[in-house]
């Protein structure tokens, strides 16, 4: 037999964890999912809190609105659902954007446009807000 036979690889004896070692990042996408996880659990009670104010509010003029909103808890409420609302939203679509673009600077592109966009609707929203109840 000559040099040209090479050796096999002993993959067998590696765990899947060592197969898997520098083929990528590992811990990059945790703080991600968290962040996602954490948004839709504030969201939860924040969007039923909303929709039974609406409701109550439903035929309300807007002089019975900003006196609503002139109470500290529900203009914090409002501002902590539109933090939350267009933190999870920038969340998910820059997951739709890293996952379906291949082009790395489109890919980068569109994830600051998209966190650009986020962040300007909600200050948007917050200045709004702050308008109504202060």
């Amino acid at each position: 037999m000559s040099g040209t036979s090479k050796t096999p690889q002993v993959d067998i004896m590696r765990s899947p964890l060592g197969r898997a070692r520098g083929l990528g990042s590992a811990k990059a996408g945790a703080t991600h999912w968290w962040a996602q996880r954490l948004t839709a659990l504030a969201l939860l009670p924040l969007t039923l809190w909303f929709l039974c104010a609406a409701v109550r509010l439903i035929g309300a003029t807007r002089d019975d609105v900003v006196s609503w909103m002139a109470g500290p808890l529900p203009l914090v409420l409002m501002i902590a659902l539109v933090i939350a609302t267009f933190h999870h939203l920038q969340l998910g679509l820059q997951v739709v954007i890293e996952d379906y673009v291949e082009n790395h600077v489109l890919r980068v592109g569109a994830v600051l446009l998209v966190k650009g966009f986020a962040l300007l609707l909600a200050l948007a929203c917050i200045v709004s807000a702050l308008r109504l109840g202060l």
